[in-house]
């Protein structure tokens, strides 16, 4: 069983959680010198209004920067040593009396979390598909005042300290549960993640609307994967309308979110009960897609030569052998902001076959 708590409050103070406790951050922080955030700094700090309003945006983009790097802090305090952090932003353009200048948020998160002592490992950029039919900015096809769009955003990766340790036996256990595909992690760990987009929610307050689906849920599952093991906690501190804590709930994770705007609560909890649908789906579509990845790799005739101990199915490296993806079982909502999540303990029964005989059948055919 895996615990999600969500705290509508602050995220610059997180006093709640303790030191060294935190295994992963996965969030995206309100994007500094975007418009529609414009407010949500405003409300932590007057100089930055009076400082938009005078046009001085340079001054305002040290000043919403200056509001972040207190979580940063915080964040750097509750990760574990080998914790890691992912944050997702992009950077900004904004014009004023005609003249267009791009604020680059990425690098000033980089070096702010630097200097906390955080490691940086090998970011990605996430390139967002735009349906715009005419990409150009500026003077169009005149040169040299065109600009280049920006269709894509930041994720970068910080590990606190070394590389994480697993010791015992039951540690070492777990993690070779928590394993992914071979295929997987070719997909991944690229440094480049295209084809990921947002999906817009029916929401009926018109903020929220607006800031839906900062990234899709599989963009979260992904790094929740790729990040930690099972029963690690995961936290969000600008949670929005809950996507980390569902793919952490999807992941066998435990998870901590943090939304200052108590009018997502109610989106939160409908989206946390009705869960165990969308993720078992979520998991049924990987052990799928592997199978389809068994069939396509041994019509090419490569081989595999290993095969996983809970399903049977051939799998590439011996480190996906004792891979397991649990099932969700129910969600049981203890408070408004508790939810525990329980899981079945076997493997799903229609993938537990003997797929050498099966695969062999059908080649054969």
């Amino acid at each position: 069983m895996t615990n999600h708590k969500v705290r509508y409050q602050d995220s610059s103070d997180l006093s709640d959680v303790p030191d060294s406790s935190i295994a992963l951050v996965v969030t995206s922080p309100p994007y500094p010198m975007i418009k529609m955030w414009d407010e949500f700094f405003f409300r932590r700090n007057p100089e930055i209004k009076e400082a938009v309003a005078g046009s001085l945006f340079s001054d305002a983009f040290e000043l919403m920067h200056v509001e972040l790097d207190k979580v940063w802090r915080e964040l750097f305090r509750v990760l574990l040593p080998g914790g890691i952090a992912c944050i997702n932003i992009g950077d900004a353009v904004r014009t004023h009396n005609s003249d267009f200048r791009l604020f680059s948020s990425h690098s000033r998160i980089l070096r702010s979390c630097l200097d906390l002592g955080l490691h940086n490992l090998p970011n990605i950029v996430w390139r967002k598909t735009t349906n715009a039919p005419n990409k150009f900015m500026g003077s169009g096809m005149l040169p040299p005042g065109a600009y280049v769009t920006l269709e894509h955003e930041y994720v970068l990766v910080f590990r606190k300290g070394s590389k994480r340790e697993f010791k015992t036996p039951e540690e070492k256990k777990n993690r070779r549960e928590s394993a992914f595909f071979w295929e997987e992690r070719n997909e991944w760990f690229s440094d480049i993640w295209f084809g990921l987009t947002g999906t817009g929610q029916n929401l009926d307050h018109p903020d929220l609307r607006r800031r839906s689906a900062a990234f899709p849920f599989e963009f979260a599952y992904r790094l929740i994967n790729m990040f930690s093991v099972k029963y690690d906690t995961v936290l969000d501190p600008f949670l929005g309308t809950g996507t980390t804590t569902l793919a952490a709930m999807a992941s066998e994770r435990n998870s901590i979110g943090y939304e200052i705007d108590e009018s997502f609560a109610v989106l939160i909890e409908s989206q946390a009960r009705e869960v165990v649908s969308r993720a078992n789906t979520h998991i049924r579509r990987r052990l799928e897609n592997h199978i389809s990845f068994v069939r396509e790799r041994l019509n090419q005739g490569k081989p595999l030569r290993n095969i996983n101990v809970n399903y049977g199915f051939p799998c590439v490296s011996g480190q996906e052998t004792q891979l397991l993806i649990r099932n969700l079982k129910k969600v049981i909502q203890k408070s408004p902001s508790l939810f525990a999540v329980e899981y079945f303990k076997s493997p799903q029964e229609e993938f537990v076959r003997d797929w050498n005989e099966i695969l062999e059948s059908e080649f054969a055919s």
